[in-house]
């Protein structure tokens, strides 16, 4: 049931790689027993007196990390109703303390808890470690905060692997999605209660600032990778005057409606996978030949077949043209994962669904065991049903379509209809889309890959030209984010921003 490709950021990344990051360094401070944040003691918004000025208590939770869970209003348009919960996990500065820097990895759906307290050294780098209190957080509707509640795993494996029957786009082809999403949306709707209608990026960028002065920080230092570039954005649309040093990584274009979002990602993805071949055909062992665009000729005569006669893999499940896209996609958000990929389409090749089945489960957050290891999924279509428009009418679906086809020959058919999801969600979104300015903000630092697949670089240019004090930091490269994961000119871009507030005047074209 694809709607747009997770921008999932640093947390897909470090999925992909598999990465068990250890060596933390311990805290500092050392000792058990709980600590306490002391908020700022400012002014609060009327109504929200309790929760700005709540009182966090951290208990250590193993490897020098500390963990709290802080209250914030269900309904920032009626505070005084119920509350919901939010998780953080921070490792305290081991250095010259500056204060705490949020970290949110993409999604939505991602859990910046999961990033931080798994792969802290993956998701900074040593010098704001020393410098800063790193919290990762999961957002409202995210894993450990307060979530959005769908499926039980048997349930979501038909969702999301199931063969929607019918030829694609058809009269019964979109009867049976609706039919689908009808009932994703009801499942949603009953399990998660009035949190569903409170999940949208405006409301979490709200907890941010509530989570900002909980902490005891008078402004917002912010790291943001992915769908956290749109997070951060909206935060410092709502707050200019309370950003301090913010970092959008992989940015997403506010302006962008949800039928350009499609478009440029089927774009984004297909010029990866260009790069793929073009390196893979360059190589030994490529499981294609002639130029790229016979390569890319054989990958889509792939997915017409697969997608007109699905392939069992060994569990039962069946692979057609949605799974097969979503398992390409996985490897393309970094180089590193080129070579698997390599090994993917071979076995695809060779007439076996198994690996290109555990690809998509990898992206999905799906076990071996059938299990999912968190709510990804479900937080986010909640999210994104909440933060976008949509078209209802088949004939402009149908329309859009071709468009995306247009756009992305090879895997752009597989970009499309995804509005039915959210067609029949059970509440409407209350989001504008349109340019951030941040007017009176401080400088914003927005960097941008050149062939990022899930935020295309384009969206980066946009972001930073939007904003009132917007700088760009462009990395010449592939895959998805840059941030301590690509070369020293944008690590120390961003760290001499971050540690010392002077932001590039001039974009160093890393």
């Amino acid at each position: 049931m694809r709607r747009a490709v997770r921008a999932r950021g640093a947390a897909a990344i470090t999925a992909l790689l598999a990465l068990a990051l250890t060596g933390c360094v311990p805290w500092a401070g050392g000792g058990a027993g709980p600590h306490t944040s002391t908020p700022t003691g400012e002014t609060a918004p009327a109504g929200l007196e309790s929760y700005y000025g709540q009182q966090l208590t951290w208990d250590d939770c193993g490897d020098g990390f500390q963990c709290t869970t802080a209250q914030a209003p269900l309904d920032y348009r009626a505070p005084s109703g119920d509350s919901i919960e939010l998780a953080l996990v921070r490792h305290p500065a081991t250095g010259d303390r500056l204060g705490s820097l949020l970290v949110n990895p993409g999604g939505p759906g991602g859990s910046g808890y999961d990033l931080v307290k798994d792969s802290l050294d993956f998701a900074v780098s040593d010098k704001l470690q020393e410098h800063y209190d790193i919290v990762g957080f999961d957002p409202r509707g995210v894993a450990r905060s307060t979530g959005v509640a769908c499926y039980d795993p048997a349930q979501m494996d038909s969702y999301l692997y199931d063969i929607t029957p019918g030829e694609r786009g058809s009269d019964a082809w979109l009867a049976a999605r609706t039919e689908r999403a009808t009932a994703f949306a009801d499942a949603c709707d009953s399990n998660t209660g009035a949190l569903l209608d409170n999940v949208d990026t405006e409301s979490a960028a709200r907890d941010l600032d509530l989570l900002r002065a909980t902490l005891g920080d008078s402004t917002l230092n912010y790291l943001g990778y992915s769908y956290g570039t749109y997070l951060g954005a909206t935060y410092a649309g709502l707050f200019p005057t309370k950003a301090g040093r913010l970092v959008l990584d992989g940015a997403i274009d506010p302006a962008a409606t949800n039928l350009d979002v499609n478009i440029e990602q089927a774009k984004g993805f297909e010029n990866a996978l260009r790069a793929y071949l073009a390196d893979c055909l360059a190589g030994s062992g490529c499981p294609f030949d002639g130029s790229v665009d016979d390569a890319m000729a054989t990958v889509k005569a792939l997915l017409d077949s697969v997608d007109a006669a699905p392939i069992r893999g060994t569990d039962g499940r069946m692979l057609g043209g949605d799974t097969l896209v979503t398992a390409i996609i996985y490897p393309l958000y970094s180089q590193s994962g080129w070579p698997a990929l390599s090994e993917m389409f071979d076995s695809v090749l060779a007439g076996s669904a198994d690996q290109a089945l555990s690809f998509a489960d990898q992206y999905n957050g799906r076990d071996e065991d059938g299990n999912y290891a968190d709510n990804s999924t479900e937080a986010f279509n909640a999210v994104n049903c909440m933060d976008y428009a949509y078209v209802s009418d088949a004939a402009t679906m149908r329309e859009q379509a071709q468009q995306l086809d247009a756009a992305a020959p090879v895997i752009g058919a597989y970009f499309g209809y995804g509005d039915v999801t959210c067609t029949t969600w059970p509440y409407t979104t209350r989001a504008e889309r349109g340019p951030i300015s941040a007017e009176g903000s401080p400088p914003i630092v927005v960097v941008g890959t050149t062939n990022d697949p899930a935020t295309p670089y384009v969206w980066a240019q946009a972001l930073a030209s939007q904003l009132d004090d917007g700088r760009l930091v462009t990395f010449h490269g592939e895959g998805h984010t840059a941030y301590n994961k690509s070369n020293n000119c944008v690590n120390d871009a961003v760290d001499t921003f971050l540690i010392n507030g002077t932001a590039p005047t001039t974009d160093p074209m890393c």
